[in-house]
C-alpha cells in the first residue's frame, strides 16, 4: 500500500529553501495540497511548500520536513540525493543572504566536478 513518508530536515527558513528548489530548476507551487489516490484512506497533506502532487515540505512546527509518496518518487535523483542538494544550495543561499546583509560581495564562486561549491567574498573597509 503507498503512502506518504515524511522526512525531517535542517530546513527553516522557506524563502531559502524556494530559492534552493528553485536553483535546482524545480517548479515550486505554495501552499498546496497532496492526494495520493492511491491511498485507500485517501490521506491528505497541506504542505507550504510543493514540487509536484507527490513531494512537498510542510512544517512541523521547529522545521521543514519532506513529505513525499515514495512509490511515485519521479525526481531525477533518488530521495536522499534530492535531500543532499537541496540542502546544499538552502546553505548556499543563507551564505549569500548573510554576506550581503555584512556588506560583502561575491567575488568568485565554483562549483567542483564533485559539485562541492566554494564562495569567495570580499568587502572594502
Amino acid at each position: 500500500m503507498s503512502h506518504f513518508t515524511c522526512i525531517k530536515t535542517k530546513i527553516i527558513e522557506r524563502p531559502y529553501l524556494i530559492d534552493a528548489l528553485k536553483k535546482l530548476d524545480y517548479n515550486v507551487q505554495e501552499n498546496h495540497l497532496l492526494i495520493n489516490p492511491e491511498d485507500h484512506d485517501h490521506k491528505q497533506w497541506n504542505v507550504e511548500v510543493a514540487l509536484n502532487d507527490f513531494v512537498g515540505f510542510k512544517w512541523n512546527g521547529n522545521e521543514y520536513e519532506l513529505v513525499a509518496e515514495l512509490d511515485a518518487w519521479d525526481l531525477d535523483v533518488p530521495v536522499n540525493r534530492f535531500i543532499e542538494k537541496v540542502t546544499q544550495q538552502y546553505a548556499r543561499a543563507t551564505l549569500l543572504d548573510a554576506a550581503e546583509e555584512q556588506g560583502f560581495t561575491v567575488s568568485e564562486e565554483n562549483t567542483s566536478i564533485n559539485n562541492d561549491i566554494e564562495i569567495v567574498v570580499t568587502r572594502w573597509d
